[in-house]
């Protein structure tokens, strides 16, 4: 057994004989392309959409926001697509990014990877807590505003929520019909932001569009919105979401991803550019704090956006849940009493320091960058690059080679970069709030 591939037992898979797959208490090769697409436009068109126009658009600008999107998507698609066909390397299905890192580079390697996954998606679920609270809040305040009931008091109850809900899904398969709910709930807040911001734009004065910031915070605040732009597009664990679509693999993927970055994108794009439209460099981190229209009508959309971010937590979260319930041999119902006992125990105690530090320091922005820039850059573009040029050295032509390398060293110095930039916005925004702030 090569690198550090956990607990692999040899099956046939689908009729391909001699490929082994590592073993997993979760479904794999259950879901068909669109239900994978599904997951994968859940993801992109989670309520963070509601933030890009406040951390992306203002801090770039018209022209260079724009662009930095597009271009963002194209390398994406690019080096989600070189994962994506390495899922079937070595006679193995890698379900798993740590496996197939393992697998190419050795132990090391695989705990390496492992640890910069566990980062990503931590502070992924840590910005989806901070959101679902977010939502809850602006819900209160449509209806009160005597800042009785502060934020970190709606972070408490979005991570309990998500905590129920992770109880009673076992796996990443099991969403299902949860995907329809989901879809239908991005829709209704992209909607109404959509055309209460567009009726905005339409009833205001010219916006300033200046990038707000001296010269020196404007570079800073540019390469933190760099690493918002690869944030936005990318789930640093394309493997495991890959482990469950049906054969052909790599073929099946690529039609989701394709879905994903075409059709799965329009909503994204159309919220983010009609909110910077109408609010110019004023608009919200989160963009349904800067809308006007009916109270009935945003609370409707702050509801769906809480209700979508429970959904979309739960799918960042399943690596951490496939880890411990393969761990600890949790198979079955979820409502088996043993099981159940675990998904409370383990999960529960999972999203609860989730929660607590989505509330200890609740600056959105600032946790899209740092996890943009420790993680999200290493994980899908330098390994992504590298781990191709190993796999596929022999059939690769000196002009691909130097492509590749080329690839890693840019984004290796852009991670190194945003890192520091986001470090210095969160030690920034510190000084700013106190902890458990009511932001």
């Amino acid at each position: 057994m090569e690198g550090g591939e956990s607990g692999s037992g040899k099956i046939h898979d689908e009729g391909q004989l001699g490929i082994e797959v590592p073993e997993t208490a979760h479904q794999i090769s259950s879901d068909s392309w669109q239900q994978v697409s599904f997951v994968l436009t859940t993801g992109v068109n989670s309520v963070f959409v509601l933030g890009y126009s406040g951390t992306v658009m203002v801090p770039l600008g018209w022209a260079p926001g724009v662009m930095g999107l597009i271009l963002a998507a194209a390398i994406s698609l690019y080096a989600n697509a070189l994962i994506a066909k390495l899922h079937v390397l070595g006679g193995k299905r890698h379900i798993r990014y740590r496996d197939l890192a393992g697998h190419i580079y050795g132990r090391k390697a695989y705990s390496l990877t492992w640890g910069l996954q566990y980062v990503n998606l931590f502070m992924i679920n840590t910005g989806f807590i901070i959101l679902a609270g977010s939502s809850l809040k602006a819900i209160y305040v449509l209806f009160r505003d005597d800042h009785t009931m502060k934020l970190p008091y709606f972070i408490a109850i979005a991570g309990f929520v998500c905590a129920m809900f992770a109880i009673g899904i076992p796996h990443l398969s099991a969403l299902r019909i949860w995907l329809g709910f989901s879809t239908f709930f991005s829709l209704v807040y992209i909607i109404i932001a959509f055309a209460l911001a567009l009726k905005d734009g339409i009833n205001s004065s010219p916006r300033d569009y200046t990038i707000p910031g001296t010269g020196t915070s404007k570079i800073f605040t540019t390469i933190g919105a760099a690493a918002n732009l690869v944030f936005a597009y990318n789930t640093g664990m394309l493997p495991e979401i890959q482990a469950t679509i049906r054969q052909p693999v790599v073929e099946n993927m690529l039609k989701a991803l394709y879905f994903q970055f075409t059709i799965g994108l329009l909503p994204m794009y159309a919220v983010t550019f009609v909110g910077y439209w109408a609010y110019g460099s004023s608009t919200s981190t989160y963009l349904l704090n800067s809308v006007n229209g009916p109270l009935w009508l945003k609370t409707v959309a702050n509801s769906a956006a809480f209700l979508q971010t429970v959904i979309s937590l739960h799918i960042f979260a399943s690596p951490m849940y496939e880890y411990m319930d393969t761990r600890y041999g949790v198979k079955g119902s979820a409502l088996k009493p043993k099981n159940l006992f675990f998904r409370i125990l383990l999960r529960g105690g999972y999203l609860t320091i989730n929660t607590f530090v989505s509330a200890l320091l609740p600056f959105l922005g600032d946790f899209e960058s740092l996890t943009g820039a420790i993680s999200t850059f290493p994980l899908t573009f330098i390994l992504a690059n590298h781990m191709y040029l190993r796999a596929k050295n022999n059939m690769l032509t000196p002009l691909q080679k130097s492509w590749h390398w080329l690839n890693v060293s840019f984004f290796g110095c852009m991670s190194f970069a945003a890192a520091v930039a986001a470090i210095r916005l969160i030690v920034v925004d510190s000084k700013m709030y106190n902890i458990f702030a009511d932001v």
